[in-house]
C-alpha cells in the first residue's frame, strides 16, 4: 500500500484486501498474530520455501504492516510482528476469520485458537456490535445507507 499521509481513502481498503489475497500474505500476517514471528518458526508452520518467505516479509514490512527486530547480534536473524497501525486492521480481520472457519468446519482436527482479552484478562470470543445499542451485528442486520438517505456519496 503506497503512503497516502494522513488522506484516507475508500481505495486503501482496497489496496489492503489485495495485499492479503497475495498468496502467503494473510497465512504470515495470522502466524505473526497468533505469536509465531521468527523466520525459521514461519517457514515450518507455513511450509514455504525460505525465498518466497523473504519476499513475502520484505512486503508486508514495505506495506508497514510489519515491523521486524535482530534478535541475535552474530547473525541477521530477524523477529517480526504487527504493526499498531496494522493490529488495527488486521487482529479484527484476523479474529473474525478465524472465528468463522472454527466455527463453520467440519473437520473435527481443526485447531482452536483462543483469545484472551488484556483488559479484564478473561477469554474472549469478539464480535462486531453496534456503537448505538450495543447488540451484535450481524450480515442480516446490517444495510448500507444510500447517499439520498445521508450516506456516504
Amino acid at each position: 500500500m503506497p503512503d497516502h499521509g494522513n488522506r484516507v481513502t475508500f481505495q486503501h481498503g482496497q489496496e489492503f484486501l489485495a495485499a492479503i489475497s497475495e498468496r502467503w500474505n494473510y497465512q504470515i500476517l495470522r502466524e505473526v498474530f497468533f505469536g509465531v514471528g521468527r523466520f525459521g518458526e514461519l517457514k515450518r508452520a507455513l511450509g514455504i520455501s525460505a525465498n518466497i518467505l523473504t519476499a513475502r516479509l520484505n512486503s508486508l514490512t514495505e506495506l508497514g504492516l510489519l515491523t521486524k527486530r535482530a534478535y541475535r547480534s552474530d547473525k541477521p536473524w530477524y523477529e517480526y510482528e504487527l504493526t499498531d497501525s496494522a493490529r488495527e486492521l488486521v487482529v479484527p480481520a484476523i479474529a473474525a476469520i478465524t472465528r468463522w472457519a472454527e466455527s463453520h468446519a467440519t473437520d473435527s482436527d481443526i485447531s482452536r485458537h483462543p483469545l484472551m482479552h488484556t483488559v479484564c484478562g478473561n477469554p474472549t470470543n469478539p464480535y462486531l456490535a453496534c456503537s448505538s445499542c450495543h447488540q451484535p451485528v450481524e450480515a442480516s442486520t446490517l444495510r448500507p445507507v444510500p447517499a439520498e438517505e445521508g450516506g456516504a456519496r
